[in-house]
């Protein structure tokens, strides 16, 4: 798996994120040196340096958003009962008998508070490509656990 490997909707999510940063951000940080300037001396004028600490920042955050837009690798799709990017998983803890739900994401989507799973991650690495009934050993941080795939959407 690509490391620019993207969904559909995380592709539109980045897209709307540099328009976003690209147009709105940068106005807003413009106006504030402008104003910031009005205040007279550069040299210690704080809320100028912090502006500029701001736009460089803001400038960054859009390099890599365009390294990102640049390199994706939208993957989406294959049999129905494979675990694949873009896939909700649902998986049972076979040692808690804690039922999970993850959506398998690439790693610029993931966000463990939504459900969603990083397929570099070793979860995600380990439910890639695994069908609905498996059986998958995963060797996590907190040690050796085992899920089963109940139902993959």
């Amino acid at each position: 798996m690509s490391e620019y490997a993207i969904t559909p909707e995380g592709l539109r999510d980045l897209q709307a994120e540099l328009e976003r940063l690209s147009t709105e951000e940068r106005r807003a940080i413009a106006e504030r040196i402008r104003v910031a300037r009005d205040f007279g001396d550069l040299k210690e004028n704080s809320e100028y340096h912090d502006a500029k600490n701001d736009q460089a920042l803001l400038e960054r955050r859009i390099t890599i958003l365009e390294d990102r837009l640049r390199n994706a690798d939208v993957q989406e799709g294959g049999a129905a009962d494979v675990a694949a990017l873009g896939r909700e998983v649902e998986v049972v803890d076979e040692d808690s008998g804690r039922r999970l739900t993850y959506r398998l994401v690439g790693s610029t989507e993931a966000d463990a508070r939504t459900g969603r799973l990083s397929v570099a991650s070793p979860v995600g690495r380990a439910l890639l490509d695994r069908r609905v009934g498996d059986s998958v050993p995963v060797a996590t941080p907190r040690g050796r656990r085992s899920f089963r795939i109940d139902a993959v959407r």
